[in-house]
């Protein structure tokens, strides 16, 4: 009989790891949705926003370079806070802020509240990365992390999903006002969510006086180039999509907003499927890859003015490949990050991603304004291929080093 319960406790043992695992993953994804929710929403909304607000297409893009302006400025500190005070209370106050920067939203009467609670988003942004990363790192097994990591950082692509089915589908219903407020109100309930369901994290740690850690160095500094340019190509598609179908494609704000759905559900297999792809001695080469993918993607999104439903196309290879680009680079963040890095170096790279969202959309508004979404398409391209470029550079460096680090 003891051998018969020793049998049965050995068995139950990795299905209740399993549960653990998959409850820490749902989590996660979530935390990266929300952390993001407003730069999906603001686009899926576009039409209603720039109808309703009387707000400009170049406006329209400066709540992008507001809000991840202010993400890209505060990562290395949000980094360097992940790292001092444990996952479980970054992702609480991550989700709080997030509950109160999509109430604001709603509440806006103009583009000057609107771009306030759009800089106030910008915190969990910062927070994001690092703190869904760290809890990767201290709770999942090394040879599950770039599973998880995939399936969290589809989080964000769940996001915009939500943004453009769901949430867009009510706001013709409740108006958009009522969509944003139902986003808050969801957010608050992961907060609850986070509390209950994180382990406790440990007593905080002093912080550290070095101030280096701030420059991003070696490989952090490769993947932030990278993501710099990446970042200004995705954020454009993010903030104009909708609106170019809305004006060129004759598309209505509801068709329209399934566009950013398709982009996200492509997006969520995408890095769900790269990131299981990205082994070490393969992952080193990925980015470069998806770049070259997401220069063809750009061009699909132009193609649309000659054929529109080429625009679905581009909309879904946005996805497979841009969009993945981002949860690549962090599993090469995950594998090299030196003990107690995890954090700061996540954010670094993070910190170059939100440089790109926030000065793409400016650019292609400025275009946008005009009415040359052609010309806007083709820079997007263009960022995507000096994407490519570094990706490239630094992998070629990396082999050569033959130390799993380039300088």
């Amino acid at each position: 009989m003891a051998a018969e319960g020793t049998t049965a406790a050995n068995a139950s043992a990795p299905r209740a790891r399993d549960r653990e695992d998959r409850s820490l993953t749902a989590f996660l994804t979530c935390a990266m949705a929300f952390s993001m929710l407003q730069l999906f929403l603001l686009g899926a909304l576009g039409p209603r926003l720039v109808a309703e607000l009387d707000v400009s297409p170049t406006v329209l893009g400066l709540t992008a370079t507001v809000g991840f302006g202010t993400a890209a400025v505060l990562s290395p500190s949000a980094g360097r806070m992940v790292d001092r005070i444990g996952p479980r209370r970054s992702l609480v106050l991550l989700l709080a802020v997030s509950a109160l920067a999509l109430a604001l939203i709603g509440a806006a009467p103009g583009a000057g509240l609107l771009l306030g609670a759009v800089a106030l988003g910008g915190i969990p942004q910062a927070l994001a990365n690092p703190a869904t990363n760290k809890a990767i790192l201290a709770a999942v097994p090394p040879a599950r992390r770039g599973a998880v990591t995939g399936l969290k950082q589809s989080g964000v692509q769940v996001g915009a999903f939500a943004a453009g089915l769901p949430l867009a589908a009510l706001a013709s219903g409740l108006g958009w006002r009522g969509a944003v407020w139902t986003a808050a109100g969801a957010a608050l309930l992961a907060g609850a969510w986070a509390l209950r369901a994180l382990p406790a994290d440990p007593p905080a740690a002093p912080a550290a006086p070095v101030r280096a850690s701030f420059v991003p160095q070696g490989m952090v500094a490769w993947l932030a180039g990278f993501s710099l340019f990446l970042g200004a190509g995705i954020a454009s598609v993010n903030t104009f999509l909708a609106l170019y179908g809305v004006q060129c494609l004759a598309l209505g704000p509801d068709v329209a907003g399934g566009l950013v759905a398709v982009l996200g559900v492509a997006g969520i297999v995408g890095r769900v499927g790269w990131s299981k792809a990205a082994r070490p001695g393969r992952a080193e080469w990925l980015p470069g890859l998806l770049a070259c993918g997401a220069v063809g993607a750009a061009a699909l999104l132009a193609g649309g003015l000659l054929a529109s439903p080429l625009v679905w196309a581009g909309a879904v290879a946005v996805g497979v490949f841009a969009v993945s680009g981002n949860a690549v680079s962090m599993v090469l963040v995950m594998q090299r990050a030196a003990p107690g890095r995890a954090g700061q170096d996540s954010a670094l790279v993070a910190a170059g991603f939100f440089a790109g969202f926030a000065l793409g959309p400016p650019l292609f508004g400025l275009l946008a304004q005009s009415g040359r979404y052609g010309a806007g398409w083709s820079l997007v391209a263009a960022e995507f291929a000096a994407a490519g470029a570094v990706a490239f550079l630094w992998a070629v460096r990396d082999r050569r080093a033959g130390t799993g680090e380039a300088a």
